[in-house]
């Protein structure tokens, strides 16, 4: 499977299975584009035709780029056969029973009063809740004892607003790292946080414990003031920014990612970014809200073309500050064309529900954040561990070959089948798509492709 697309002045070539990446001039892109589907000679006929005023194209060369191609098939570099489909199950078995990371709901309460809240403003549409020590103490237990032989772990403090409970954040911490050594784990905890409680205590702490700390920050002041307010109805931009300044020029300016969300009120959100940067900050993310078709902050099918236009209007300017030397991060960008993920990784996804999973504040285990309070999601919790096998069945077996509608798409070895809880919330199966995310997907990682092409063409010219 190939895909061709032209963006950034480039023609680009993507060798799904094979991973390969090919940059090519208009008269190869247009025979391979022609290539498994015409025949030779009339393939010929119509690039002569095409080219008619073009003295170099000749019949010899069209000969010569047809070698070429045949040469790239032989070394599995192009219109390479899709062999993963078998594995996908096998590859999943595997890793059953191996938890490499866990949410901690650490608070399901926030001071902030958001409307697009998917977590219905930290409550997850149930009672507002602290952690316990206890109960984070028997999580970080139940990590460690079905981790097996994985030596990284990953803690991600979470809410509502993780900071309204601090202390025990802390405790739990020192209690990990008080275990880690005789393990032989090595916990990363990342701290997710509005920023309205950060204080020199939690930069201090976050500078020392947390290899990342994601903020929320929606970008512009009238934007972000709009939804991202307190009880009293006041916007929170000018009390956070300051604070998350000083903690990203305490972390020397890495380790960090500021998370924005767009909705239909703001679908040209390159602008948000574009503040983002003026404030001083240089990793970023801006997701797209997820919610019902009849909400009205949901993206619809008129924002479609205007989102997709910044996603590109975004990569041309990473690509100009990468060349005056001022590089920034985009999440969504983030794609490294040499390695990249396993194969594993590329079938089987996120993880959630197996290697991955959400705790509430009473200790219960759910496959990801986003399901958290949904009862029939509800896999288990820290002290009996997964006994809803069924349910963690149903995510085991999720994988990218198990959606006939991925079947034929592109971009299925880079999302990996995508969202479950996007999915289920769309079509009421974790086995379903959201489309419109998939569009979004499919034009981030063509610009994403894109980006890294044209920086390493830079870079072979100097």
């Amino acid at each position: 499977m190939i895909h061709c697309y032209k963006l950034g002045e480039l023609n680009i070539v993507l060798d799904i299975c094979s991973g390969s990446v090919h940059v090519v001039d208009d008269v190869v892109y247009d025979i391979i584009e022609m290539y498994e589907n015409v025949e030779k000679e009339e393939i010929i006929e119509k690039i002569l035709e095409k080219y008619a005023s073009d003295e170099e194209v000749t019949r010899e060369e069209i000969l010569g780029c047809f070698d070429d191609l045949e040469a790239l098939r032989a070394e599995g570099k192009l219109f390479t056969p899709d062999n993963f489909g078998e594995m996908a199950g096998t590859l999943k078995e595997r890793s059953a029973g191996v938890v490499k990371a866990l949410c901690l709901h650490i608070a399901h309460t926030c001071n902030l009063n958001c409307s697009y809240c998917f977590a219905s403003q930290g409550k997850y549409n149930g009672e507002r809740a602290l952690m316990s020590y206890e109960v984070g103490k028997q999580a970080l237990d139940f990590l460690v004892a079905n981790s097996k032989g994985r030596h990284n772990l990953e803690v991600d403090f979470f809410g509502g607003e993780p900071l309204m409970n601090f202390d025990v954040v802390k405790r739990l911490v020192e209690y990990a790292r008080s275990i880690e050594k005789a393990a032989g784990k090595n916990f990363r905890f990342t701290l997710t946080t509005n920023g309205v409680l950060i204080d020199d205590d939690v930069i201090d702490f976050a500078n020392r414990e947390c290899s990342n700390v994601v903020l929320s920050l929606d970008g512009r002041k009238e934007v972000h003031d709009r939804y991202r307010v307190d009880y009293a109805g006041n916007g929170s931009w000018e009390k956070i920014v300051p604070k998350f300044q000083k903690l990203v020029e305490a972390r020397g300016g890495k380790n960090y990612y500021m998370r924005g969300t767009f909705t239909h009120a703001n679908p040209d959100f390159l602008k948000d970014i574009e503040t983002m940067l003026d404030l001083g900050f240089n990793e970023l993310s801006m997701e797209p809200v997820v919610g019902p078709e009849d909400d009205p902050l949901s993206l619809t099918a008129e924002d479609m073309p205007i989102v997709l236009e910044q996603y590109e209007k975004l990569a041309e300017l990473m690509l100009k500050r990468h060349r005056e030397g001022k590089p920034f991060t985009f999440y969504h960008y983030m794609i490294d064309l040499k390695g990249g993920p396993c194969v594993y990784k590329r079938i089987s996804g996120c993880g959630s529900g197996t290697e991955y999973m959400a705790v509430t504040p009473w200790g219960d285990f759910y496959p990801c954040h986003q399901f958290v309070g949904d009862e029939k999601f509800k896999l288990g919790n820290v002290w009996d561990g997964v006994t809803n096998k069924e349910v963690q069945g149903e995510f085991a077996s999720c994988n990218v070959y198990t959606k006939p509608e991925c079947k034929d798409c592109w971009a299925k070895l880079y999302c990996s089948g995508g969202c479950a809880a996007n999915a289920y919330h769309a079509t009421g199966s974790v086995n379903g798509i959201y489309k419109y995310g998939c569009e979004l997907f499919k034009k981030r990682m063509e610009c994403a492709i894109m980006l890294e092409v044209a920086k390493t063409l830079d870079a072979e010219e100097k």
